[in-house]
């Protein structure tokens, strides 16, 4: 009875079994046909990189340069190749693509170990790194193993491993292993030694993690095991074998290296810009791009931005860990390799780095970094995560073994505990007469978010705006001292082009009349309004277009003077270098020249000569502006730009948006106009008490402190049209009586809402 159940069993398994491969075969035969061709492959052939430069001649990006030191197979010194098949594919001469036996191999260590084994052979990675995504899903790797096979069956064994050599990825922007000599070992491919072959060979596995230069420690455990496997597989002999563990490497030395320079923004932008100029020549024709970014400016922007968005997140409550990871118990030597594999998945934010949990206990945490460096964290270096250390009830602790944590240097030198940032943020600085773009960082870290937010985020620029509006009141006869009262209001639906509004200011309190450059400084949103009432919405909608805003992102309601449009940040740069500049509209510009691989000129910009075609207000309306967004500067909402960098001449306006959900400061010098934005970006609350005078005007602050250190105090003169009476410039037709005295004066104040309409505005708001 038993072995008739038994073989009852057996049957059924086999039946399972089979219809299981019959599916496979039916799949994998309708998947071969469309599987892509290798034709790329047969044709492989070097490119040379497009290149990027700042204008001092710093190296920003490189694109296309992976194929540029392609050997063929006769000049790959065999101990490269012998090191690349011992850790590989050791039976790369005897499987037709797909290593059955490597596979069965890899299933049963996955049985008996937690971190997961690979089984692809080198035609499989080969198929994976030219045509398909590095996603671990099933779909995937049924695609691989059928271009795998494909790829066998139409190219020798020598021409694939020759390709392989040539472009698998090897960390330090090093594609191939003639490439990764020259810059790990500063020598050509055939000198090196089995040592130094075997150090080269463990770099595909993940080379951040095995990387000789920042993981010395990790590199050299899986470069002495590689040396074991070359022994094992006969590709030297023991003599060797012991020769090569006691060699010491020596690395090309990259002290002297210039350091990195953060504008990965940038360089994403000019490949775009010069793409849709050149198409796939790009990457081919060896074009170097030189560009106005100024590298100190760059960092400084980058630094200034970076440290703005963190001070935000540590105000936050601790989110928790980004994920869980597992880890093998008793065995130092694969909890090192599966920590940093792990990690591979969070790679660092520059300063911003990951790591994982080896213990966690209520006041402490033990981590390691993916550079295998291990040490503690007590005391303040865990406060923000403090309540992810307690159980919540029958719930486990958040940070516990196996947890993966962001940890960041205090200024003390002390690693403490933080979290990854969710606020992004935006900032560009140009030269405010050509138009030249300074410095330019598109968010917190472009590793993390490649969207661009200074070009391609449209967000509400909140009191910021508000300058243009005020800029085309004073051609309606409105001057700095014109009185307005900052009292409260009421519109109807008809007034705001959408439901009944009753605005407030932002501390919620009515201070009532004021001179209009008192009502600026202090950000009153009730003067705003008014003077947009008093100047009519349509005829603001066509003024702002002269400082090349879209008519159309800025509808003709009353809140326009709150800043209710759409703007990017770049569009506010150029926006405000109108005042910088004296009234002149100029484009915002960033490539300087574009040479050939032989260093001959193909396009070079001129900056642009001011002239009266240029010009969008008049010269006199710009300097009266000046001096008022110098007040915002001296003693409104921005009175700490003046205070902390203890000078004159600096204007600009802060900016915060309904329910804080952005925060804005646009500012500049005669030289330098800098724009900083900060928000979600699915759009929500930043805080009750986050404005853009606390948020973004620091960055904005800590950026000019250094980009204006060695710039001379100078103030605008006055041009011609304008008089100054007690202090305050006038056009000079509305001096003595003349133009606009007050605004909102009346006797009459305006009813009060119904109780129906104060419930309309509530549901506006909850909505």
């Amino acid at each position: 009875m038993v072995a008739r159940v038994f073989g009852w069993l057996i049957g059924g398994l086999l039946t399972v079994a089979f219809a299981g491969l019959c599916v496979l075969g039916i799949a994998l035969a309708m998947a071969y046909p469309n599987l892509p061709s290798v034709n790329s492959m047969i044709d492989y052939r070097p490119k040379l990189p497009m290149r990027i430069y700042s204008a001092d001649g710093v190296l920003l990006g490189e694109f296309g340069e992976e194929r540029r030191s392609y050997l063929p197979i006769g000049q790959i010194p065999k101990v490269m190749q012998n090191a690349v098949l011992a850790i590989e594919d050791s039976r790369f001469y005897e499987h037709s693509g797909v290593d059955y036996v490597g596979v069965l191999r890899a299933g049963l260590e996955n049985l008996r170990e937690v971190r997961s084994q690979g089984a692809s052979t080198i035609t499989m990675q080969l198929a994976r790194n030219f045509y398909l995504s590095t996603e671990k899903t099933f779909t995937r790797k049924i695609y691989e193993i059928l271009l795998a096979l494909k790829i066998e069956r139409l190219l020798s064994k020598e021409k694939i491993l020759e390709v392989y050599m040539n472009q698998i990825y090897l960390g330090q922007r090093a594609y191939g292993f003639a490439a990764a000599s020259e810059i790990y070992f500063g020598k050509p491919l055939d000198q090196i030694t089995p040592a130094e072959a075997a150090m080269l060979a463990g770099l595909p596995k993940a080379p951040s993690a095995y990387n000789p230069i920042v993981n010395p420690k990790r590199a050299e455990t899986r470069q002495r095991h590689i040396i074991d496997r070359m022994l094992e597989t006969r590709f030297i002999t023991q003599e060797q074998h012991d020769e090569a563990l006691a060699q010491k490497l020596v690395y090309r030395d990259t002290s002297t290296a210039a350091p990195r320079v953060h504008a990965e923004y940038v360089a994403e932008m000019v490949r775009q810009m010069v793409y849709a100029q050149y198409g796939e020549d790009t990457y081919t024709r060896g074009l170097n791009i030189t560009l106005s970014i100024q590298t100190t400016e760059q960092e400084t922007a980058y630094q200034a931005l970076r440290k703005g968005l963190l001070d935000f997140e540590r105000r936050k409550a601790y989110r928790g860990p980004e994920a869980y990871v597992s880890l093998p118990a008793d065995d130092d030597r694969k909890l090192d390799a599966r920590v940093a594999e792990a990690l591979e998945e969070h790679p660092d934010y520059g300063d911003l780095r990951s790591a994982v949990v080896l213990r966690a206990d209520a006041r402490s945490i033990k981590v390691m970094l993916q550079n295998g460096e291990t040490f503690n964290l007590t005391g303040e270096s865990v406060r923000m995560a403090a309540s992810a250390l307690r159980s919540s009830g029958s719930e486990p602790p958040q940070i516990r073994r196996g947890a993966v944590l962001r940890l960041l240097k205090s200024p003390k030198g002390d690693w403490a505990v933080m979290h990854r940032p969710e606020v992004e943020g935006a900032f560009v600085a140009l030269d405010p007469v050509t138009g030249e773009v300074r410095a330019l960082v598109g968010g917190f870290d472009f590793t993390r978010n490649k969207f661009n937010h200074v070009t391609q985020a449209w967000r509400q620029p909140g009191s910021s705006f508000k300058p243009f509006i005020y800029s085309a009141a004073l051609e309606k006869g409105l001057g700095p001292t014109t009185v307005v009262n900052d009292a409260p209001l009421f519109f109807d639906a008809g007034s705001t082009g959408s439901q009944p509004w009753e605005p407030k200011n932002y501390d919620g309190q009515f201070d009532g009349p004021m001179s209009l450059r008192r009502g600026l400084a202090k950000s009153k949103n009730m003067v705003s309004i008014r003077v947009l009432q008093s100047i009519g919405p349509t005829y603001a909608q066509g003024w702002i277009s002269r400082f090349g805003f879209e008519a159309e992102r800025h509808p003709p309601y009353l809140t326009m003077a709150l800043g209710a449009g759409s703007v990017t940040p770049m569009q506010m740069a150029s926006a405000y270098a109108v005042f910088a500049n004296g009234g002149y509209r100029i484009n915002p510009s960033l490539i300087s020249r574009i040479a050939d691989a032989r260093g001959r000129v193909i396009a070079q910009s001129q900056p642009p000569q001011l002239s009266d075609d240029m010009r969008a207000i008049p010269a006199r309306n710009a300097f009266v502006m000046d001096t008022l967004l110098q007040e915002v500067t001296r003693s409104g909402t921005a009175a700490k730009a003046q205070s902390s960098l203890k000078r004159p001449d600096l204007y600009g306006k802060t900016g915060t948006t309904n329910d804080s959900m952005d925060a804005w400061f646009a500012g500049f010098s005669q030289k330098l106009v800098g724009v900083v934005w900060i928000g979600y970006d699915q759009p929500h609350k930043l805080g009750d008490k986050e404005t853009g005078g606390g948020l973004a005007l620091p960055v904005w602050i800590d950026f000019m402190s250094k980009a204006l250190r060695s710039v001379p105090v100078k103030e605008y003169t006055a041009p011609e049209g304008v008089i100054n009476v007690g202090g305050d410039w006038y056009y000079e037709e509305n001096t003595h009586g003349a133009g606009i005295g007050s605004l909102g004066m009346e006797d009459n104040a305006p009813q009060a809402p119904s109780t129906e309409e104060r419930k309309g505005i509530l549901d506006l708001f909850r909505n």
